[in-house]
């Protein structure tokens, strides 16, 4: 499948945008400026970036605890995202919801969900309203590992077959639920096995390789369109931080971690782009250096923003 010019440059910025946002995030924990847990995406940029490339603005996702990737690739506001980590009210939340619980129902981002397999649900329900309306619009449901084998995923994925929904179910299995390798938590290699249980495609993917995540999520995604149903699609990726920031990773070998690193999805790509002409060098650098420039303006805005006041604490608050 050729994909256009922008489209590639489009892919490799929400990357790099991810990596760098990450990374930040990664420093700022570090130095205890930011409350409560973070769980990084590094490593994973390219499952976010190439399914949401194949999607459309009023498309659905929803996303997990490690959901920043996520909601950058769907077209989510680095201000906003960056106020609400550090606690802000003029975060997504006003400060209130945090890391695991960025949201955006504009841009089709249903929510980070603190919840393991929290998604699924919330998932079919987006796709029946979808299918109830008689729109063509499609739901992503991100999901790792470790909710794979949670039984509100596997009821998700029943009733999407069921009902026909318009659902692309995209597992990112890093090969671990917290500090549990999949070896010991399930009797099967392949996640995307259990979709012939469904009655539905089973697709793996290099979820290292953005352009191979793109293709199998944009086939999926034009399958659930013309109503034929859901897909589960399993990118084999691999989170190089732990499960949070914090975890001293004493479950995997630093040799693992190794073999992934020399994996990494962006130099891959950017490789390929300065290989085939799409972009040069001085290029290529440009666009790091625009997108660097709105990383720092986004942690301006978030030190700058002020605290949300102890007397709001009961608004915007429904149970």
């Amino acid at each position: 499948m050729t994909k256009s010019k922008e489209k590639m440059i489009q892919m490799y910025m929400t990357m790099y945008r991810i990596r760098q946002f990450e990374s930040k995030l990664q420093e700022f924990f570090a130095d205890g400026k930011i409350p409560g847990f973070v769980h990084l995406y590094l490593g994973e940029e390219a499952v976010a970036s190439g399914t949401c490339a194949a999607l459309r603005k009023d498309d659905y996702i929803t996303s997990t605890h490690r959901g920043h990737g996520h909601v950058i690739a769907k077209g989510g506001d680095l201000k906003m995202m960056m106020a609400e980590i550090f606690g802000k009210s003029t975060g997504y939340c006003k400060g209130k919801g945090g890391s695991m619980h960025i949201a955006d129902a504009s841009l089709g981002i249903l929510g980070a969900n603190g919840i393991v397999g929290g998604g699924g649900p919330i998932a079919a329900g987006a796709g029946m309203a979808i299918q109830y309306r008689g729109e063509d619009g499609v739901v992503v449901c991100f999901f790792g590992d470790g909710a794979s084998n949670q039984g509100t995923t596997q009821e998700a994925l029943n009733l999407a077959s069921a009902w026909e929904l318009p659902v692309v179910f995209v597992n990112e299995n890093n090969g671990y639920g917290i500090s549990c390798p999949t070896s010991k938590s399930m009797a099967i290699t392949d996640i995307a096995d259990r979709a012939a249980g469904y009655d539905m495609p089973g697709v793996i993917v290099d979820g290292n390789d953005v352009i191979a995540v793109n293709e199998a999520v944009s086939a999926a995604v034009e399958r659930a369109r013309k109503g034929g149903g859901p897909s589960l699609i399993e990118c084999k990726t691999y989170r190089w931080r732990g499960h949070f920031e914090g975890d001293a990773c004493t479950y995997r070998e630093k040799s693992e971690l190794d073999e992934w690193v020399k994996k990494d999805p962006l130099p891959r790509f950017s490789k390929k782009l300065l290989d085939d002409g799409i972009l040069s060098k001085k290029e290529l650098e440009k666009l790091h250096a625009k997108i660097d420039t709105e990383l720092q303006e986004a942690i301006a805005f978030a030190e700058e923003s002020p605290l949300p006041e102890p007397a709001d604490i009961f608004e915007d608050v429904y149970a």
